[in-house]
């Protein structure tokens, strides 16, 4: 059993969350991976808007999952975000921690890359740039964001050995519990800085 088996929540991040505790959903099984369009190849982030509007549904259905059911072995850990339940998991490779956290997650199935991979690099305060797609959409958009309050990819980010994804944090709570990224998986400040202490570069991720 092991010795912390539920995650250590915010207050915030437990009061966005906690209704949707009683509706959990089944996890699907893994699909085949698909390419990502050619700008989500660049980047898969872009700067922070109200999604309030266009996403109305906040919800992570939170249950518990067992480990073998998706990886082999816990070598250098594990980590499985499930993009229908909006939820990530994360298994050491001793097995004595396991965390669970809400996330956000990509808009569409078009911009949703699943199967494996494993993280190629931590980086601790991220910088950002938009593509030349975003800036061709959003012309006032910065071309550069340096760490910091304003940065799309929060605190703290894990990058995946599939070219610009990432399980990222997020300085807009809003987003979290969304369909809301273009093509990564966010996490609350706190809950990343968690995740990041945990990983090591070659932890394994499974999205599904």
């Amino acid at each position: 059993m092991p010795s912390d088996l539920f995650p250590r929540f915010s207050r915030r991040g437990f009061l966005a969350t906690s209704a949707a505790f009683g509706g959990a959903l089944a996890a699907p099984s893994v699909m085949a991976q698909s390419a990502p369009p050619p700008s989500a190849l660049q980047n898969s982030t872009q700067m922070e808007e109200d999604v309030r509007e266009t996403t109305r549904r906040n919800a992570s259905s939170f249950r518990t999952m067992e480990w073998r059911d998706h990886f082999d072995s816990l070598r250098k850990g594990a980590i499985l975000a499930d993009t229908i339940s909006r939820c990530v998991h994360f298994w050491s490779e001793d097995g004595r921690t396991y965390r669970l956290y809400p996330s956000s997650v990509p808009m569409t199935d078009e911009l949703t890359r699943r199967g494996r991979t494993e993280v190629v690099q931590k980086v601790l305060g991220p910088d950002w740039r938009p593509t030349a797609d975003m800036l061709a959409r959003y012309p006032d958009w910065p071309r550069y964001v340096g760490p910091g309050p304003d940065n799309p990819l929060g605190t703290h980010a894990l990058y995946l050995g599939w070219p610009a994804y990432r399980v990222h944090g997020t300085h807009d709570t809003r987003k979290i519990g969304r369909r809301s990224s273009s093509g990564c998986i966010g996490l609350y400040n706190e809950h990343i800085a968690q995740l990041y202490s945990f990983a090591q570069v070659g932890t394994q991720v499974l999205l599904i």
